[in-house]
C-alpha cells in the first residue's frame, strides 16, 4: 500500500475497480448453443441431400487397344532371272497396278535361247512327219505281206520315238519363253512401291536375296491390336453368362485414334483373333481391316483402337462423383432407404464410362443414390431427399 494514499480513499477506489470488472464480464455474448429442437436444424428436421433414382440401361461397350497399322499386301521384287538391268520403267513411291511392268533386263540372250528353241521343236516336229508317214505305208505293206512284221515295228517305234523328241522340245520352248518373259520385272500385286534398290546398268541374279523394290497394298490397311488374356477371358464369360450381347456372325467394328489425337474418320472391322497367347507378354494379338483409301495410315504407325465388345442390356450406371472409397480402397456409395435412413453399399466396379462408373454389383434398379450433401450424413442418420435430375449417358 502507497503510504501517500489515506486507508478510506484506497479502500474506495478498490471497490469501483472491482464494479468495472464485473459490469464488463455480464456484458460479453455467451458462445451460441445448440439449435433449438435438437440437431440436424431447426426444429429437428433432418439434413437435405439430393438424391438420384437409378434405373437399367441398354450401353453400348468398348475397349480400348494399342496396336500398329501393317500393310494388307508386302511383295519384294525379285528378278527370276539373270542380267543387266536395262531400264526402270516406274517412279518410286508411286500407286501402281498389278501386271505393271517395273524393270527391263537385257532380253538379247533369252531372246536367242527361245529362236534356237523353235527351230528345235520345227526340227523335230518334221521328223515326226516323216515317221508317221513311214508308219502308214509300212501298215499297208504289212497288209499285203510285202513287208516283215519287224520292220513294221521298227516304223512304229520310231514314230513314237519322233512324237517324243516334239514334246520335248515343246517343253524347250514353252521353258525359253518364260525365260524371255521374265526378262520384263512386272508387279505381282498393286499398290504403292518403294524406292529402287537397283539402278540401270546393274546386274542381277535370278531369285537374289536383294529385292529390287517392294510393293505394299495400303487400302485396306490391317491394325494389329495386343490385348490381355484377362481381359479376353473377361469378355468370353461376360458372353457366356448373357451379361454382354453380340449380334450373331456380326464382326465387332473398330475405330481409330491416331497418333496426334485425332479420331481416323472411316471404321473399320475385327478381322481375327490370334489362337495362341504370347508367352512374354501375355497378350493376345487381334488384327482389323480398316478402309484406308487417301492412305493417312501408313505400315508400322502407332493408333489407339476401340473395339466393340458387345451391348450391356441392363447396365446400372452410376455418377463417379457419386462414389466414396473406404480405409482399405474399396469403392463404396451411400443410398438412402425407404425408411429415410442411410445406407452405405459396398460396390464391385467394371470399369469408367465416361464421367460414369459402371456398376456389376452392390446397387440395383430403384435405389436412391445420394449424389449431393454426402459431407452432411452418415450411414444410419436420417435425411431428406431431394430429387435431382441427372441424366445418364448410354453409349460408351
Amino acid at each position: 500500500m502507497n503510504p501517500l494514499i489515506p486507508w478510506p480513499w484506497a479502500c474506495a477506489w478498490l471497490g469501483v475497480l472491482i464494479v468495472a470488472v464485473a459490469s464488463g464480464g455480464c456484458g460479453r455474448s455467451a458462445p451460441p448453443g445448440p439449435p433449438p429442437g435438437g440437431p440436424g436444424g431447426p426444429g429437428g428436421l433432418p439434413p437435405e441431400v439430393g438424391i438420384l433414382t437409378l434405373q437399367r440401361h441398354a450401353v453400348a461397350l468398348t475397349t480400348e487397344l494399342p496396336g500398329r497399322a501393317a500393310a494388307y499386301r508386302i511383295a519384294e521384287v525379285r528378278p527370276q532371272v539373270g542380267g543387266i538391268i536395262k531400264e526402270r520403267l516406274f517412279q518410286e513411291g508411286a500407286l501402281i497396278h498389278s501386271g505393271q511392268v517395273l524393270y527391263q533386263i537385257d532380253p538379247s540372250v533369252y531372246q536367242s535361247t527361245y529362236n534356237s528353241a523353235q527351230a528345235a521343236l520345227n526340227r523335230s516336229r518334221a521328223t515326226f512327219e516323216r515317221a508317221r508317214l513311214k508308219a502308214e505305208r509300212y501298215a499297208n505293206l504289212l497288209k499285203a505281206k510285202a513287208i516283215s512284221q519287224e520292220d513294221f515295228d521298227d516304223a512304229e517305234a520310231a514314230l513314237k520315238e519322233a512324237a517324243a523328241g516334239v514334246a520335248v522340245d515343246e517343253a524347250q520352248l514353252a521353258r525359253a519363253r518364260i525365260d524371255l518373259e521374265y526378262t520384263r520385272v512386272t508387279a505381282p500385286i498393286g499398290g504403292r512401291i518403294g524406292r529402287s534398290s537397283v539402278t540401270q546398268g546393274a546386274l542381277v541374279t535370278a531369285n537374289q536375296e536383294l529385292a529390287l523394290a517392294t510393293i505394299q497394298q495400303l487400302d485396306p490397311i490391317y491394325v494389329d491390336l495386343t490385348q490381355s488374356s484377362a481381359q479376353l477371358l473377361r469378355l468370353r464369360r461376360a458372353l457366356e453368362d448373357g451379361r454382354l450381347k453380340r449380334p450373331e456372325g456380326d464382326q465387332p467394328r473398330v475405330t481409330l485414334v491416331l497418333e496426334d489425337g485425332s479420331d481416323y474418320p472411316l471404321a473399320g472391322r475385327l478381322a481375327f483373333s490370334e489362337v495362341s497367347v504370347d508367352p512374354s507378354t501375355g497378350a493376345v494379338t487381334l488384327r482389323a481391316i480398316v478402309p484406308n483409301p487417301d492412305h493417312v495410315l501408313l505400315p508400322g504407325m502407332f493408333v489407339r483402337a476401340r473395339v466393340e465388345e458387345g451391348t450391356r442390356p441392363e447396365a446400372i450406371l452410376v455418377p463417379q462423383r457419386a462414389v466414396q472409397r473406404d480405409r482399405r480402397g474399396r469403392p463404396y456409395a451411400l443410398v438412402l432407404n425407404a425408411a429415410g435412413l442411410v445406407e452405405q453399399r459396398l460396390l464391385e466396379i467394371d470399369r469408367a464410362l465416361d464421367s460414369d462408373w459402371l456398376v456389376d454389383a452392390g446397387l440395383e434398379a430403384g435405389d436412391r443414390l445420394i449424389l449431393d450433401g454426402l459431407q452432411k450424413v452418415r450411414p444410419g442418420d436420417k435425411a431428406q431427399p431431394v430429387v435431382l435430375d441427372q441424366p445418364l449417358t448410354t453409349e460408351h
